[in-house]
């Protein structure tokens, strides 16, 4: 049992809570209890969000592409620089660092994540001997850490629009869709060894990283799970994807795929407002990685029109150059007051940002993964966090404006708990495999940069 002296009920908020949890699902909630001995109390309980969009090993090179070069840097200069990366990638290294980054994205108040897995093969392109390996070096990972893994695997097959060649640096990443389906294959055995809550979907790169026929014969074949796909991120990317299939991404998709809950468009970013519309009025999620965004110079989201039209929308940490729930949720609000020259604007009339981001992303993660969590409610996953409302950051403020405080004044240190279908990973603010898992990964980056 867990004991909350207030909780965010799907209802609203309640005072002295009990929650039961039974198999990884929440099958009771009583307020206005008392604390029994045996429950495990904490000050304030939320839903937790997913973190729908992650390239775990990307974690492993943060800071090493800030340096100004000669010319103009941007998203394809970074490209190159993490292509050169993944160069010197081994199995362990994959594993480790997943298993950091996930402690991490706990410890920061995430309990799943969505791993948008394009790792796949030697650094040649030779498959290794078991086509999964990495795949399964992913599970492994969230076997370690005990977060919610929804792994997409993705299919690459073109260096670019129009079924360009690939790339040496995208060597690791191709496949053809036989070889995909199999390696779907594969990655569902090694995930089938995880928790029930666990599961597989797989995810199209990108419209410039397949073709109309190879997504369309990938997608009948891998009929169910969640799709996720990048799209729209970049305006080269929007203008390459148009003179090629005569649309931009967005509006050839919603016209050509049966674009529905299931699916979920990664950076949305560069949209027209039809293209804005559509997508709200489709199910699908947006996507939105605000600090990966920031860093790679990708632009802001068409935010208030499509909480207007009803959009769902979902945060991840995608490069992982930064891993911080508040600052992903603040950094989404900030953007768009930095081009609207205004102040709290992703809410439709009148309420509280925080709390209209916070449960937001929480539904939209959770849908995008396909996970039955978002909310603390019977039947639910016991995806959950805990915060401390008495850390200086939140202490003088109502109950009401306490997910503003968290969004916009708090930092994840004021995470005290986190469970991922009920297994309580994180207590007292620390992972329970912290010590081991960090000295892995300092272990396996040793290991890494001396090759580099």
């Amino acid at each position: 049992m867990i004991f909350a002296k207030q909780a965010k009920l799907a209802a609203g908020w309640a005072q002295n809570v009990r929650l039961t949890v039974i198999d990884g699902r929440i099958t009771a909630i009583a307020s206005e209890q008392a604390a029994q001995v045996s429950d495990i109390c904490i000050d304030t309980l939320l839903p937790s969000v997913a973190n729908l969009h992650s390239h775990s090993f990307q974690r492993a090179m943060a800071g090493m592409t800030e340096y100004r070069m000669a010319g103009k840097d941007s998203f394809w200069t970074w490209r190159d620089l993490m292509y050169r990366f993944t160069s010197h990638l081994t199995p362990e290294h994959v594993e480790a660092i997943a298993a950091f980054v996930f402690l991490e994205m706990q410890e920061a108040g995430y309990a799943s994540v969505g791993e948008f897995h394009y790792l796949h093969h030697q650094p040649d392109g030779t498959p290794y001997d078991d086509l999964g390996e990495l795949s399964g070096r992913i599970a492994a990972a969230a076997c370690a850490t005990g977060i919610g893994l929804t792994h997409l695997p993705v299919l690459y097959t073109y260096g670019g629009a129009g079924q360009a060649a690939l790339q040496p640096g995208q060597a690791r990443f191709g496949n053809t869709v036989d070889q995909f389906n199999d390696l779907v294959a594969r990655a569902r055995q090694h995930v089938g060894h995880l928790p029930d809550d666990c599961g597989l979907g797989i995810a199209p790169h990108s419209l410039r990283a397949t073709s109309p026929d190879d997504l369309r014969a990938v997608l009948a074949h891998n009929t169910q799970g969640p799709i996720h796909i990048h799209i729209a991120e970049q305006p080269k990317e929007v203008s390459d994807v148009e003179s090629w299939l005569g649309a931009r991404p967005v509006e050839w998709l919603l016209e050509n795929a049966d674009i529905n809950l299931d699916w979920c468009l990664i950076h949305a970013t560069h949209m027209t407002a039809d293209e804005t519309r559509g997508l709200a009025k489709s199910g699908a999620v947006a996507g939105l990685c605000p600090i990966t965004e920031a860093n790679l110079g990708d632009g802001p989201f068409n935010g208030p029109p499509y909480l207007t039209a009803g959009g769902a929308f979902g945060v991840g940490s995608d490069s992982n150059v930064l891993i911080s729930l508040t600052e992903e949720l603040r950094t989404l609000e900030y953007s768009q007051r930095l081009r609207d020259i205004a102040r709290n604007v992703l809410v439709v009339g009148e309420g509280s940002v925080g709390d209209t981001i916070y449960a937001g992303a929480a539904k939209g993660g959770a849908q995008a993964l396909g996970r039955g969590a978002g909310e603390i409610a019977v039947g639910a996953l016991a995806d959950l966090v805990a915060i401390d409302s008495t850390a200086p950051s939140l202490c003088a403020l109502r109950q009401d404006q306490l997910l503003d405080g968290l969004v916009f004044a708090a930092k994840d240190d004021v995470v005290t708990d986190v469970w991922s279908a009920g297994r309580h990973a994180v207590r007292d603010g620390r992972h329970i495999k912290r010590d081991e898992i960090i000295a892995n990964y300092r272990t396996a980056l040793q290991n890494l940069m001396a090759s580099v």
